[in-house]
């Protein structure tokens, strides 16, 4: 599967792969938490999954609070920090619309929608009129057991 040019219109500049094939179990905010057993959004009970005492909003407040819920903190930047795993999440009008998750070797990982996996060289990749920019990152430090 290709990303759609006008959604994605970086994508292909770039640089992508696709990681996994589609599934409909996840989305983008729980595979960058790290769970790929259901779906994370505000307002998606029965079947989905948000942490208490966060609001059931979709502003960045409201996600950075999910993310810190799971031990995340703000940071500056996407740039490889070792001991810590990064997030970074986009916005449109201060609507969250996705979140990546930076690997090792600091190209990051996103869930597209309820679509495939894929691993990203770039944030600039996923950013157009479809998740919008990043606007925020967040780390945790990760053991090395």
């Amino acid at each position: 599967m290709s990303l759609d040019q006008v959604n994605f219109p970086n994508a292909e500049d770039e640089g992508y792969n696709e990681t996994s094939p589609d599934t409909k179990v996840y989305n983008c905010i729980a595979y960058a938490a790290g769970d790929t057993d259901r779906n994370w959004w505000p307002n998606s009970a029965p079947n989905g999954y948000w942490p208490k005492d966060v609001p059931n909003k979709t502003t960045v407040y409201a996600f950075l609070k999910c993310f810190r819920s799971l031990g995340y903190e703000s940071c500056d930047d996407g740039e490889v920090e070792e001991g810590f795993e990064k997030v970074a999440i986009y916005a449109l009008n201060n609507v969250v619309k996705h979140a990546a998750l930076q690997l090792q070797n600091g190209h990051w990982t996103s869930k597209i929608g309820w679509d495939i996996d894929i691993e990203h060289c770039t944030l600039q990749a996923l950013v157009g009129p479809f998740y919008g920019e990043v606007v925020r990152f967040l780390k945790r430090a990760v053991s090395n057991a």
